[in-house]
């Protein structure tokens, strides 16, 4: 992933912002008794994630939903899948395991949001197929997408059907250096049920907006394949366990790097620190006598 990647991380200031004001009354809202966490990689083909795989591995996914409980999906942007590849993909993975398809490049990019309601029909009658290990659906806008076109968010978020979960990234930094316009996309996020994406991203600090819309927190963590990625996690582990105290029904947390080859390795840090300070028993990867070095 090269959105928001730096030359020099050490000079950067990964302090995680305080919670937008309005994060602790939407979690009030939520006050759930337990909190499901889903943590994964964006993708897992074995040439991104180089040195992951136990040699003899005939299938990429199968193995991998074994190792971690969630995948970002973003193939399904470059391209609609029919239903029987999902389906597929459903048969390939345990009970728990859930996918998080990115909506596809034709919605978010090249209509951008207008005239959108047949590819949209398209998009879902094919991921449907995922059936209950259909996590959350996410839209990413193109980092041009400016407030200009608020409108169009109108429609599309008031269209959007309410049985299917649905999370946004919004790139361009006017959507959040405007308070007017913030508040008014969080309403709107708030009132349609639609989660709010927080990117973690080292060139990026400007659109970590830190500010939750629902039950759920949706975050996409970009590394810098640098030290402090880990010491980032550390923060998030104990920005989670006060969502997670504050009654946060779901995390979503995806692990992105420059070199994806490390991935696994950062993610599998997290799931061992959400285990530890936040009670989870996620499975640990690897943690089956076949543990492999990232080369």
């Amino acid at each position: 992933m090269k959105f928001g990647r730096v030359d020099n991380p050490e000079l950067i200031d990964f302090t995680l912002p305080k919670d937008h004001k309005d994060t602790s009354s939407v979690l009030k809202k939520s006050s759930s008794k337990s909190t499901n966490i889903y943590v994964g990689c964006a993708k897992w083909n074995r040439a991104d994630l180089k040195g992951f795989y136990p040699r003899g591995t005939k299938d990429e996914l199968e193995y991998y939903s074994r190792q971690f409980n969630s995948i970002e999906l973003n193939a399904t942007f470059y391209r609609i899948f029919p239903p029987e590849q999902f389906q597929k993909w459903y048969d390939k993975t345990p009970d728990n395991f859930r996918f998080f398809p990115k909506l596809n490049q034709e919605i978010s990019h090249w209509k951008r949001l207008t005239e959108v309601k047949e590819v949209v029909e398209h998009y879902l009658y094919s991921a449907i197929h995922l059936k209950e290990k259909l996590g959350c659906l996410f839209l990413q806008m193109h980092s041009n997408f400016a407030p200009k076109d608020f409108n169009r968010v109108i429609d599309f978020m008031e269209s959007w059907p309410k049985e299917m979960p649905l999370a946004v990234e919004f790139r361009h930094t006017d959507w959040y250096n405007d308070a007017s316009i913030a508040e008014e996309l969080f309403k709107l996020l708030e009132e349609n049920n639609i989660s709010n994406i927080i990117v973690d991203s080292a060139g990026r600090r400007d659109i970590m907006h830190m500010r939750l819309t629902n039950s759920r927190a949706f975050i996409r963590y970009v590394g810098a394949n640098h030290a402090s990625d880990y010491s980032r996690l550390d923060d998030w582990v104990d920005r989670l366990k006060q969502w997670q105290d504050a009654g946060i029904e779901e995390i979503d947390f995806f692990v992105h790097q420059n070199i994806e080859k490390e991935s696994p390795l950062l993610s599998t840090y997290l799931i061992q620190q959400l285990n530890e300070n936040l009670g989870m028993s996620l499975k640990i990867p690897n943690d089956d006598g076949q543990q492999t070095t990232l080369l």
